[in-house]
């Protein structure tokens, strides 16, 4: 059986986690299973089984629009609030950073590194105090500032961002801090995902 996830260790998967925070952290929004599958980078059918899982337990709901089934988070439930200000802590950085990134000129890549990034690559270890993330581009400094605001209020804790230039980050280096992040766990962002 695979290990619980480092980030969150009551639940049962990695996968489990991201889907939760895709549906929970957007709950204006529904997903076809096939956006949930690409978005957790996994197969429809294992999807679908954790979905049935979540509806069946009053956590998500779904519907059926033709051969589509769309799902969304129940918030009419006791349980939303707090499972949702859980899952943002644990496992909110991916989907809340990606949104906000995507839509921020002059980016052209970004990870999470540190302490997250080592607990979501499955390191053991205490829950991360903060999120490390670095912006690989020339987005303008004060728009960076505000976005990781922004997402530290949603996630509960502090966002720390580090940018550096494309050319900076693409060089061979003796810079101890491109060093340092490139040696440890690396979580890239995919900008490319719809997440709203």
């Amino acid at each position: 059986m695979k290990a619980s996830p480092s980030l969150l260790p009551l639940l049962r998967s990695r996968m489990q986690g991201e889907l939760l925070a895709l549906v929970l952290l957007h709950p204006d929004r529904e997903y076809s299973i096939t956006e949930l599958a690409e978005a957790c980078g996994v197969t429809p059918t294992a999807v679908l089984r954790e979905v049935e899982r979540l509806t069946r337990g009053g956590i998500l709901e779904d519907r059926r629009v033709g051969r589509s089934r769309l799902v969304k988070a129940r918030t009419d439930t006791p349980l939303y609030r707090p499972l949702s200000d859980l899952i943002a802590v644990t496992f909110g950085p991916m989907p809340l950073l990606t949104e906000a990134l995507s839509g921020l000129a002059g980016v052209s890549e970004a990870y999470i590194y540190g302490s997250w990034a080592a607990r979501y690559s499955g390191e053991p270890g205490p829950p991360p105090g903060d999120v490390d993330v670095l912006v690989v581009g020339s987005p303008d400094p004060d728009a960076l500032f505000d976005l990781a605001e922004r997402v530290s209020r949603r996630l509960g804790r502090e966002v720390n961002v580090h940018r550096i230039s494309p050319e900076s980050w693409a060089a061979s280096t003796t810079d101890p801090f491109i060093t340092s992040v490139r040696e440890r766990p690396l979580t890239q962002l995919n900008l490319n995902q719809e997440t709203r």
